[in-house]
């Protein structure tokens, strides 16, 4: 059996053979070479090279029908060149002209010169001339999945009955075809959504920054869905609901933007009530400047046994095909499982902050049970063993040791002190928190770094910037430890910057003498600390460090205030 010859763009389909045994052969063929993969778009592409072949037409293309039915959703054609088809620009919709009338009309239509038909709509300027045309629904179980149009029959003379019955013939094949490949699709969709919620349950139940959790889930529902964009909210201590993750390719600024109370979006995500819209930019309930950059979107409570903990939006850009209903369905149970994951992660780190909590006042009890009664009954020891002396240097000698004691027993209570005050009572200053990171650092490092700071740091410096410079901090010391082998590292915090957009900001910096970067080396801490810095309309870079000739690495990592 003879392979059905494919028309080629600028090159017409061959004419179909007379002999009608030849044109069962050649249809059957066709049949076999629509069948004969899964994936949607090559399907379609196939349907129509095999229908141009098979009736000997110029142009063939495939418009599916929208959800709603009064537009197309795809457009697939044959036959148009690329050049071409760039030169006339977007592609029809369906709204109106022929391929309207077949959409809210689906049968059979053969006309001789489509331009003589009263519900043709002009061609718009560089498309090619066409006047034979037949097109007919293609039909999935029962239902108009999209029109097929064939075009400029070979020989320039109308489609005959034969054409006709061939491509009923062979649209019934295709609708079996299309079919199949959804269901492939489906189900492929649905596999990639739930290996992305395996992702994200997986990084929110692993203990790490929580931070870096929420922005595994900003770029999960991104790549899921297609969108432009992967943000999640949080509800903002002030109402409304704040930025606290976001993934797209322009993502400076947008960490930390207060969506408003007032926002009918966030009455209905705090009610637990999904929002979809079809125009971001134009939806006249989006109260940001935000919104005007995308085009449909999807914005989705993150709730969990009756408690909502913020929200997940997933746009797309402007321009682009609305979410379908499964696309839909899929993005909601995304986002159940997203949100059951923060519970089980909140309850998780509670365990944990309470596990420390119990640790703290164990150790609490025991220096003052018995780590400060014995240095008090030492130093009573010393204290009489001063008296019975009659060396002079002796007394001086044990009376500086009481003295130490007694200081020791100061020291150590005030830490007894520290550690049964609660997280609240902590003090939360950015310059306290960035000590605090140094000294933890300094255990596994062996030494303590130094540290200078610039400016007043915690009166500049808001919560937002100060959270992400800690993590930033926290993120720099880690690699040095890990990685660089370094005996020294010098820590700076300069509140009086002024970043190169002209805006005052904070300038952390964590230079050492270790080994430096290696060439191919994993840089994925690198990328995290340049990630926090655009989201806030900031940077992150890093050059050579202290060492001789330039060794080790200077970290520097800058933001708005």
């Amino acid at each position: 059996m003879s392979v059905v010859p494919l028309p080629g763009p600028g090159r017409p389909a061959p004419g179909p053979p007379a002999d009608p045994a030849a044109r069962v052969s050649r249809l059957l063929e066709a049949m076999r070479s629509v069948g004969s993969g899964l994936e949607l778009h090559s399907t379609l592409e196939r349907i129509c090279e095999t229908a141009a072949a098979l009736t000997g037409a110029r142009y063939a293309a495939i418009g599916v029908v929208d959800e709603h039915g009064d537009g197309l959703a795809d457009f697939v054609q044959q036959g148009v060149d690329e050049a071409t088809a760039r030169r006339i620009g977007r592609l029809p919709d369906g709204h109106r002209g022929l391929l309207g009338a077949l959409i809210r009309e689906p049968e059979p239509v053969r006309l001789a010169d489509l331009t003589a038909d009263p519900r043709s709509w002009g061609f718009p300027e560089h498309h090619p001339p066409m006047h034979s045309f037949l097109g007919l629904p293609i039909r999935v179980q029962g239902e108009v999945f999209g029109n097929l149009y064939l075009t400029e029959k070979h020989g320039d003379g109308p489609f005959d009955d034969e054409d006709l019955d061939m491509v009923r013939v062979l649209a019934t094949e295709a609708g079996i075809a299309v079919g199949n490949a959804r269901l492939y699709e489906a189900a492929q969709q649905r596999e990639r959504w739930i290996d992305g919620s395996v992702a994200v349950t997986t990084a929110l139940l692993a203990g790490g920054d929580a931070d870096d959790a929420l922005q595994v889930v900003a770029e999960q529902a991104r790549r899921l869905s297609g969108s432009a964009a992967g943000i999640v909210l949080l509800p903002a201590d002030e109402g409304g609901l704040e930025i606290a993750a976001v993934a797209a390719d322009r993502a400076s600024g947008l960490l930390g933007t207060v969506v408003p109370p007032e926002s009918e979006v966030v009455v209905e995500l705090l009610a637990g009530r999904a929002v979809f819209t079809d125009d971001a930019a134009t939806d006249r309930r989006m109260l940001t400047g935000l919104a005007r950059r995308f085009g449909p979107a999807m914005m989705l409570p993150l709730h969990s046994d009756g408690r909502v903990l913020g929200s997940l939006v997933m746009p797309r850009a402007r321009g682009e095909h609305a979410f379908t209903e499964a696309e839909r369905t899929l993005a909601v149970q995304f986002a159940a499982q997203a949100a059951l994951a923060l519970m089980m992660a909140e309850a998780q780190r509670d365990r944990e902050r309470l596990a420390v909590f119990e640790d703290r006042d164990r150790i609490a009890r025991d220096l003052h049970d018995l780590v400060i009664q014995r240095l008090f009954a030492t130093g009573m020891l010393l204290e009489s063993a001063q008296r019975g002396s009659a060396v002079p240097e002796v007394r001086d000698g044990v009376g500086k040791a009481v003295d130490e004691l007694d200081i020791t027993i100061q020291e150590i209570r005030s830490a007894i002190f520290a550690l049964q005050q609660g997280p609240a009572e902590v003090p939360s200053g950015l310059r306290t928190r960035v000590l605090r990171e140094i000294n933890m650092a300094a255990v596994p490092l062996g030494f303590r770094p130094s540290h200078r700071f610039a400016g007043p740091v915690d009166t500049l410096v808001g919560e937002l910037t100060g959270k992400n410079l800690i993590a930033a901090l926290r993120e720099a010391l880690s690699n040095a430890f890990r990685h660089a082998r370094a005996a020294r590292i010098d820590v700076v915090v300069d509140a009086t910057v002024t970043l190169p957009d002209g805006r005052p900001g904070v300038r952390l910096t964590v230079a050492d003498d270790g080994v430096g970067i290696p060439e191919g080396g994993r840089r994925s801490g690198l990328s995290n600390l340049k990630r926090r810095a655009e989201s806030l309309g900031g940077d992150s870079s890093h050059g050579p460090g202290l060492g001789e000739n330039g060794g080790g690495t200077t970290v520097v990592w800058q933001a708005p205030y």
